[in-house]
């Protein structure tokens, strides 16, 4: 049966997961520089390498209360690919690379809810722990290319 890997992290007490191919790097959290008109959930842009990113933090796109100062300053950037296109998201702490079977995976309609709906792809089980795996494509929407 194949196997995904994925780069896992916490949010708010939760451990989410994304697919490693969709990963470019991690980066310790650095100062963004605000844009008029983002979307709330922005944490603005940096320039990381040479190259413009705009960061998007997970606490406010899932409505999770946000970091306070102190908290922020621990936080990592998981770097992503969207459409060719680099993009920061803000999370509190990256775990670790994993490989989940197919069998450990239920899809998203086989979990019962429609919260969160549009960002999730399925609900991992690793021993007695729930891993949320996320769609990293609808997290990151055209608002957010387009800067």
């Amino acid at each position: 049966m194949p196997e995904i890997r994925v780069v896992s992290f916490n949010l708010a007490g939760e451990e989410y997961a994304i697919d490693i191919m969709k990963v470019d790097s991690v980066s310790e959290n650095v100062p963004t520089t605000k844009l008029p008109g983002m979307p709330f959930y922005m944490e603005g842009i940096i320039n990381l390498r040479g190259e413009v990113i705009p960061i998007i933090n997970l606490r406010k796109k899932f409505n999770i209360e946000d970091y306070d100062d102190s908290w922020k300053e621990k936080a990592k950037i998981i770097i992503i690919y969207r459409d060719g296109r680099k993009v920061g998201l803000l999370v509190d702490e990256v775990k670790e690379v994993a490989s989940l079977d197919q069998e450990q995976i239920d899809d998203k309609e086989n979990v019962g809810s429609n919260i969160g709906e549009d960002f999730i792809s399925g609900i991992a089980r690793k021993g007695d722990k729930m891993i949320i795996l996320l769609d990293v494509d609808k997290i990151v929407g055209e608002e957010v290319m387009s800067i």
